[in-house]
Formats: C-alpha cells, sequence, structure tokens
C-alpha cells in the first residue's frame, strides 16, 4: 500500500525480495520502540489499511505528549468505505489513552483528498513543514 499512489510508486521500490530488507529492519526497530507502533487492518485476513503512531515526549505546550502519525495508507478500493476514518478515531483514542495533548501528522501538499479528508475528521493545517532529503 506504500507505493499504491503516484508518490509512492516513485520512492517505494518492491523490485524482487531483497527489496523487503529495509522495510523488515525498519519493523524491527519500530517493533523494539515502545513509543512506536504499526496499526493494521485487517477484512477477512487481508490487510486493507494500516499506519505508524509515535508518542513523542516533547518540551512545548508544557511539556505536553504527543502523538504523531505517519504512513497512513488504506488500500485503494475501499477508500470511501470508512475505514480511514476508523483507523484515524482509533489514533485519537489511543492518543488520549497515552496522555497525549495533541495528535499531529504531516501529508503531502499533492494529496488533497487526503486533506479533505483529515479536514473533515478535524484536523487543521495549522503549520508548515519543512523537509531535507539526507541522501539522495
Amino acid at each position: 500500500m506504500l507505493a499504491d499512489d503516484h508518490l509512492g510508486a516513485g520512492r517505494e521500490r518492491l523490485d524482487g525480495p531483497e527489496d523487503l530488507e529495509p522495510y523488515r529492519t525498519a519493523l524491527a526497530r519500530i517493533d523494539a520502540d515502545n513509543a512506536q507502533q504499526v496499526v493494521v487492518a485487517e477484512r477477512a485476513g487481508e490487510v486493507v489499511g494500516t499506519l505508524q503512531l509515535g508518542v513523542l515526549p516533547g518540551l512545548s505546550r508544557r511539556g505536553a505528549t504527543r502523538a504523531q502519525v505517519e504512513a497512513v495508507r488504506v488500500r485503494g478500493d475501499l477508500r470511501g468505505t470508512g475505514l480511514g476514518t476508523a483507523l484515524l478515531r482509533w489514533v485519537v483514542d489511543e492518543a488520549r489513552r497515552r496522555g497525549c495533548a495533541v495528535v499531529q501528522l504531516t501529508t503531502d501538499g499533492s494529496r488533497t483528498d487526503a486533506h479533505r479528508f483529515y479536514e473533515r475528521l478535524g484536523f487543521v493545517a495549522s503549520h508548515r513543514g519543512y523537509k531535507l532529503p539526507l541522501h539522495g
């Protein structure tokens, strides 16, 4: 699902079994970190949605903890069925349970459908994000 859109198709390589190794390594690192988790939605034994949730301690907002959401994906044929909404509602509930003060996420500027989706769920485009690629 990470490669199932115009952005992921260009940055996620899955040419053969050897291309899965970086993903396996990343998943093992996430699994070993209690502040991180990968959430998977299944239907009839098939993965149909996923996201990564990180819990970040912080200094601002009086030492508030933040929930950081990454890599939200819903299988293409199930978009618009409420699955993404259910995943993000779970995130908000889990963030509250973990004592987070805010749930934050970034989304590429070209993903206008995703922007509408997040805004419909109450997320506000309140900040501007910057990235600096460190390798080609």
